[in-house]
């Protein structure tokens, strides 16, 4: 299986660069699928530069500070590591995005607009004629785009940087497992049901059905997320996945997927 490339381009004058450099950066490897393939996501300093068209100064900087929040992992002599979390810490970080979500949710009953709710059921109309699970790469993205828009629409600046942080795990997560376990159709009833919710300004309602809903993912996860462990257990004496099973192909990490 091909991993993901981090996709990103030249950084213009203005901000420091630096700061270009890391809002580029952390922007890249929110965007990247991290779990959904066995091997480590490393990045290259010497390649980046070149993408970026700076000098590799502001990417270190910029590097560190995504240390800092977690992003990545810096090992000496080894590289630079884009950092995947263990299935007990997923299910503490979807716990934690239930209780964001859901008090945005609320926010949102009091401060979105009648046109910002009604244009949640756009995201899904694409599907009203057909069925989400043979769409699952357009539905997943719709799924996604969802959950951003509530947190969105809270209008609450504090909460939307609390998730941001959240969003790399919690997005690659989503997306790996809204096929399985017949999820498609119980994320479309309730992804409705909150829209319904919100639209009849029902704070109580809409919390509860976000948090239910979010909290879902987190039992599905910690019943059937093995996978998130697989290369903890193959890991070599240092706690590094062992560089034999790096080359693992698309095979061997399907079988390993829940059913």
């Amino acid at each position: 299986m091909t991993l993901p490339a981090i996709n990103v381009r030249p950084v213009t004058v203005g901000a420091t660069f630096r700061t270009q450099v890391y809002r580029t950066l952390k922007q890249a490897i929110i965007a990247m699928d991290i779990y959904d393939h066995p091997s480590e996501v490393r990045l290259d300093e010497r390649q980046l530069s070149e993408q970026l068209g700076v000098s590799r100064t502001p990417i270190r900087e910029a590097l560190t500070l995504l240390e800092q929040e977690g992003f990545v992992r810096l090992e000496p002599r080894r590289g630079i590591f884009l950092v995947r979390k263990t299935k007990a810490e997923i299910v503490e970080m979807i716990v934690a995005w239930a209780a964001l979500e859901s008090m945005a949710a609320r926010l949102a009953t009091q401060r979105a607009t009648d046109a910002d709710i009604r244009g949640l059921w756009d995201l899904f109309s694409a599907f009203d004629h057909c069925d989400p699970s043979e769409h699952m790469r357009e539905y997943s993205d719709a799924n996604i785009a969802f959950h951003k828009a509530i947190i969105r629409l809270s209008d609450a600046k504090i909460l939307q940087e609390m998730t941001e942080n959240l969003f790399i795990h919690i997005r690659a997560i989503r997306k790996l497992t809204i096929g399985q376990d017949n999820r498609v159709e119980r994320s479309m009833h309730d992804h409705r049901a909150i829209i319904a919710a919100l639209e009849r300004r029902d704070a109580d309602e809409a919390e509860r059905l976000s948090r239910e809903h979010t909290m879902g993912l987190a039992e599905h996860v910690a019943s059937h997320g093995d996978l998130l462990d697989w290369l903890e257990r193959f890991a070599d004496p240092r706690g590094r996945p062992a560089t034999v099973l790096a080359g693992a192909g698309a095979g061997s990490w399907g079988a390993l997927r829940p059913g």
